[in-house]
């Protein structure tokens, strides 16, 4: 007898900022993220997510503006591309003490912060949550993020997923090795904590030098629990290596069904197991009560879309080195990048009949942000398919805060449950135990091998 597939996971994927990723839609009367700064909107939105049944909220993040070193950033602040943005790992405390289950995800660079810094926030949060922290890992794609943090220039694209490896190391140094278990004793007539359980880690490596021992102690999850994105061979690798749950846009079905087979392929390669990971698929839905109705609101939404911030936000159109604009005409496999590689080979998939060129990202990039428009049951019908293919959750993308969540939630999640396409209520405990089972890191994962390595 075969169990039955297990139900989607559903994410939120959203930015503290007013123009994520379908830019121009900010503009519509209905949207509320131009306010993007007022709290009350994303306690009300978790909030949203909770009832609906979301296991996580994640948030993306960048540290500099698109465009390359130096380039213009007039559009940026006129389409309000990710320009303002805020610190979403600021946001996390108060979304943790305003939701009981919901899952909390944010973006952070290996270039932004020093892991020390970063292990014992993450740590903080991890504890206020009581347990309930993601990390989405990333290394930076921007040219003026390195330089916004004192570096001529970013690292080479696989060299920077080298340093991402020693970062996370150091971290997992501090999360899992640095306390042993009952090393916080909390014993009013003796000891608040058995220092003999208390270790250094001594790291000392290429990037990072770093003694210890982490100031907190173990939090609910030690490790939170790990997310990554890259689509690139190095990132496919390194995701395969580290992440828990890998973000994806696959252009189609097919091709998101070769990403999952290749990537437990290489968890199995890397000593773990072919279900320490699983895949994110992004969409975002246009729902209505009948098709026509649908594809009425699908033309409205589209008259918002913004070409020029799709084009900017592509950053693929500039050389990033330089600043200066590449050639309209030049085709997308002769665009220097050392970021989006995956998404750039993705963009040239969506044009088979001809090699794309620069002029065509605009159109394409919106094409690749991939939409399902229809009734709830049509909608349905889709990510079933997608749980097909191997897809284990749906980052669900938004044209406009709240909307699209509560339209989603309100119309769509009641018939998925009733497929078996949604759980129907929440896990008590962790977010790691709510989606695997456990509260820390299976024995399978690198991180575990620092556990009692400093005693």
């Amino acid at each position: 007898m075969t169990s039955s597939p297990a139900p989607l996971r559903f994410s939120a994927f959203v930015m503290y900022t007013a123009s994520h990723i379908q830019h121009g839609l900010w503009r519509h009367p209905d949207a509320r993220q131009a306010d993007f700064e007022d709290v009350g909107l994303w306690v009300d939105l978790a909030r949203t997510l909770e009832r609906g049944g979301f296991d996580a909220m994640f948030f993306a993040d960048v540290v500099g503006v698109y465009g390359g070193a130096g380039a213009s950033y007039d559009i940026n602040a006129r389409e309000g591309l990710q320009l303002p943005s805020h610190d979403p790992s600021v946001l996390l405390s108060a979304l943790a003490v305003s939701t009981e289950h919901l899952g909390l995800a944010f973006t952070s660079s290996t270039l932004q912060a020093h892991p020390f810094e970063f292990a014992r926030r993450v740590s903080t949060l991890d504890h206020i949550s009581r347990g309930r922290i993601g990390w989405n890992i990333v290394t930076s794609h921007l040219e003026n993020a390195a330089r916004n943090f004192g570096h001529d220039r970013l690292l080479d694209h696989d060299e920077r997923y080298a340093q991402a490896q020693e970062y996370l190391d150091v971290a997992y140094k501090l999360w899992e090795g640095s306390w042993d278990d009952g090393a916080l004793l909390k014993d009013r007539r003796g000891a608040y904590a058995d220092p003999a359980g208390i270790h250094r880690i001594d790291h000392h490596g290429r990037w990072y030098d770093v003694e210890g021992p982490h100031l907190v102690s173990p939090s609910p999850q030690r490790t939170p629990l790990l997310f990554q994105a890259g689509a690139s061979p190095a990132g496919a690798a390194f995701a395969a290596r580290n992440a828990e749950a890998s973000f994806i846009l696959a252009p189609d079905r097919e091709r998101a069904r070769e990403i999952v087979a290749n990537g437990k392929r290489l968890a199995i390669e890397a000593g773990r197991s072919a279900d320490d990971i699983s895949y994110y698929q992004g969409i975002t839905f246009v729902i209505g009560s009948t098709e026509e109705e649908a594809r009425r609101k699908e033309a409205e939404i589209d008259e918002y879309l913004s070409a020029d911030a799709f084009f900017v936000h592509s950053n693929l159109g500039t050389d990033q080195r330089t600043g200066q604009p590449i050639p309209p005409d030049t085709l997308l496999k002769d665009v220097p990048t050392q970021g989006g590689q995956g998404q750039l080979e993705w963009l040239r998939q969506l044009s088979p009949d001809r090699e794309p060129t620069v002029a065509d990202l605009a159109r394409l990039s919106a094409k690749l942000r991939g939409r399902i428009v229809g009734t709830p049951e049509q909608i349905a019908d889709e990510l079933e398919a997608w749980r097909g293919v191997g897809v284990a959750g749906i980052n669900v993308m938004n044209w406009m805060i709240p909307s699209s969540y509560e339209e989603f939630i309100d119309h769509v999640m009641p018939v998925l449950r009733r497929r078996g396409l949604a759980a129907e209520g929440y896990a008590e405990g962790t977010l790691r135990r709510k989606l695997t089972g456990r509260d820390t890191l299976p024995d399978t994962h690198p991180a575990a091998r620092y556990r009692g390595a400093f005693a």
